[in-house]
């Protein structure tokens, strides 16, 4: 297959461009002295709307091992008469048919994720969203029961945090978690015991926690575009290893992420769609963000987080903030601060 020209403006950044990226992103934060305190801005890991970062990741079935499903992922220029804005859509159809191997017992899954992030002046690049409570995703979902994956630099290379990627459209196969094993018929009771020998962790289970932050249906469509925002909180990922949830669990190693996907692993036949905007680490929604966050979802934007609004500070504290002059920043700010 030859390259195309589009193919080739689209291809990830270089050696020196991340380098250069990298350190400007930590110079910005050694100069606004933002190491100091809860960050109030989002730090943006994957915006779709790059198309080199739709390139930048790659896709996984059970094709590999001689199944049948299909994952793509494509690059939608935005839409102005919709609103919609430029995105990845991950698509394709999941079949449990098993290919004639004796050794596979189990197909029907898809995913992607981003490819290693390459190297820097300083070795192997992660992302480190450390300071960060959330991972927020954007997406317009068809209700499947998608997983987002972190990988990490662990020990045990393929660790996988897992967490389902719960909608306002989200499909709940029964009445409760417990029920939802011995009642889907595409897995067995050995094979439940198996994969979830302490039970169904709450995370995974078809009922978000209330952790998760998404947005709250109204029961109509009106003023709604399809797009939500969905915010999980990182020390809700379960550990997992080849889908299997493994003790003792770990948190994520949130200074040393490699990689974050999403998969589908409900082993239902079928199509799939899943469109998605853009991904992120966050403390809230901040007022910087809720301009696009209502331009995009609509009716169902989430609101402004207060903690994120005051600095997560007292009424009083912020009222004394606000009569005072404009806060300095940088290197003299921190020297300041540094001497009180």
């Amino acid at each position: 297959m030859i390259p195309t020209a589009r193919c080739l403006a689209a291809k990830p950044a270089g050696f020196f461009k991340r380098s250069a990226e990298e350190l400007s992103r930590l110079s910005k934060i050694a100069w606004n002295s933002e190491g100091l305190h809860t960050p109030t801005k989002p730090y943006v890991l994957l915006d779709f709307e790059d198309e080199s970062i739709v390139a930048g990741c790659k896709t996984m079935a059970d094709r590999a091992v001689g199944g049948f499903s299909t994952a793509s992922l494509d690059y939608v220029p935005a839409d102005p008469a919709t609103k919609s804005p430029a995105h990845a859509r991950f698509h394709g159809s999941i079949s449990t048919k098993l290919p004639q191997n004796w050794r596979i017992e189990r197909t029907g899954y898809a995913a992607f994720r981003n490819k290693d992030r390459g190297l820097w002046l300083f070795g192997q690049l992660y992302w480190d969203m450390d300071p960060y409570t959330y991972l927020a995703l954007r997406v317009k979902s068809d209700g499947r029961r998608y997983t987002v994956n972190i990988q990490t630099d662990s020990i045990v290379q393929t660790d996988i945090h897992q967490h389902r990627l719960y909608t306002r459209h989200h499909r709940v196969q029964a009445e409760s978690s417990d029920d939802y094993l011995s009642s889907h018929s595409a897995e067995t009771p050995e094979l439940a015991e198996a994969l979830y020998p302490h039970g169904i962790p709450a995370s995974l289970s078809d009922i978000p926690p209330a952790s998760t932050i998404m947005s709250t249906s109204t029961g109509t469509t009106s003023g709604t575009t399809g797009w939500e925002t969905i915010m999980i909180p990182f020390n809700g990922f379960v550990r997992t290893n080849l889908g299997l949830v493994v003790e003792p669990q770990t948190s994520i190693m949130r200074q040393r992420v490699k990689s974050i996907g999403i998969g589908l692993t409900d082993r239902v036949d079928g199509p799939y769609d899943l469109h998605v905007h853009k991904i992120w680490a966050t403390n809230g929604m901040s007022e910087g963000e809720a301009e696009e966050e209502r331009r995009i979802c609509g009716a169902d934007a989430l609101p402004v987080d207060e903690g994120v609004r005051t600095g997560w500070q007292s009424s009083t504290h912020v009222s004394q903030q606000e009569r005072a002059p404009k806060e300095k920043k940088g290197l003299k700010a921190l020297r300041d601060e540094w001497n009180r």
